[in-house]
């Protein structure tokens, strides 16, 4: 009888180590999901940051760049008389650090001549003309067109 007692006592303690095993491992493989859940978090939440930086920048470089085009337009008017005048020369200086820090950003001048295809993805449409010209062929250059690479 007694052995059976013990027997029974033995079955019930391993039983109970066994539920505690398994309650155990249980929570460690809650916490592992939880821990690789919160990295996946992290990660998430940088590459957000990064893409909030990246269209901040672009609205601000849309903005500045008809500023610049503007800029450039009137420098282009300088009279030659002046053009070695020492307000001038900084003038130009202040448009090529304009024309850098675009090209920091990665905004670089589209090379577009008169007849090329007019290529949606890249140029702006101002206005829509049907005349005797071959279709989709770029008529003018009004501003410079550029390109701003995403990275």
């Amino acid at each position: 009888m007694e052995k059976e007692k013990n027997k029974k006592i033995k079955s019930q303690l391993l039983k109970k180590t066994i539920l505690k095993k398994n309650q155990e491992q249980e929570f460690l493989e809650g916490w592992k999901r939880c821990q690789a859940d919160f990295e996946n978090y992290k990660k998430r939440q940088e590459k957000e940051k990064k893409e909030i930086v990246l269209f901040s920048n672009l609205n601000l470089i849309g903005q500045l760049l008809p500023v610049v085009d503007n800029f450039n337009a009137s420098t282009a008017h300088i009279p030659e008389d002046q053009k070695d005048n020492a307000w001038v020369t900084g003038i130009m200086y202040i448009q090529k650090q304009l024309e850098t820090v675009l090209a920091d950003f990665g905004v670089t001048d589209l090379e577009v001549k008169v007849g090329d295809k007019f290529n949606p993805e890249i140029h702006e449409a101002v206005k829509e003309k049907e005349d005797n010209l071959e279709k989709n062929k770029k008529k003018k250059k009004k501003e410079r067109n550029r390109r701003k690479k995403c990275n």
